[in-house]
């Protein structure tokens, strides 16, 4: 199953309900929570071998933790495994365990500084465990990960990704729009991305047109 497109597509309509609903910064927590609950409900069904009680995280930040790990492989081949800290780094960002994730992350760039996919988990890591807020750490982290593969959109998106959870639509498409446009041709998650960052630029040109009854009154 493709996780790519369920956690987008619960990110263009947290921006949505932002630009378009005009919610306030109060109501963010309430929305994301609402987006949450409804992906941990598609992330239960679409994964029966879940286990139903992820240590002490709750089971919101086990299923948003497998939506993140599944979207981040995405970026990569998926026929190889990656790092052996990279994946016991996994197991814990599935739990929620957020820091555990991280440190093993971390354990994995020390072993390989050019390991793309443990920089790019990292940041993924940190960035959670802000509570969606993207720190200085993360985002250096994001920024070794897009150095050392400037063609895999990976960093690109889930940096969109962040911003957008700060209410920074534009900087988000500006993000998605170079990670199409730098991606090779042949890449599997390249027509994903595009279609997200296609429906997210419309949304966003609606949001900025003037209501019918003034473009009425324009006439």
């Amino acid at each position: 199953m493709s996780w790519l497109p369920v956690i987008a597509l619960a990110a263009v309509a947290f921006a949505a309900a932002i630009v378009l609903l005009r919610v306030g910064r109060k109501g963010w927590s309430l929305l994301g929570a609402t987006l949450l609950f409804g992906l941990t409900g598609y992330a239960l069904q679409g994964s029966p071998d879940q286990p139903s009680s992820p240590g002490t995280a709750t089971a919101e930040q086990a299923a948003s933790g497998e939506l993140l790990v599944e979207a981040r492989r995405e970026f990569f081949d998926t026929s190889q495994f990656p790092a052996r800290w990279v994946i016991t780094g996994d197991s814990y960002l599935r739990r929620g365990s957020y820091v555990e994730a991280a440190n093993f992350y971390r354990n994995a760039i020390e072993e390989n500084p050019t390991d793309r996919e443990a920089w790019l988990a990292l940041g993924i890591a940190l960035v959670e465990h802000a509570e969606g807020n993207l720190t200085p750490a993360a985002l250096s982290a994001f920024q070794r990960a897009q150095m050392l593969d400037e063609k895999n959109g990976g960093a690109r998106y889930f940096l969109g990704l962040a911003w957008l959870r700060a209410g920074q639509a534009e900087r988000t498409r500006e993000l998605w729009r170079e990670a199409v446009i730098e991606a090779p041709e042949d890449a599997p998650w390249r027509g994903s991305l595009a279609l997200r960052a296609m429906r997210l630029e419309q949304m966003m040109d609606a949001a900025d047109a003037p209501p019918p009854a003034m473009q009425a009154q324009g006439q």
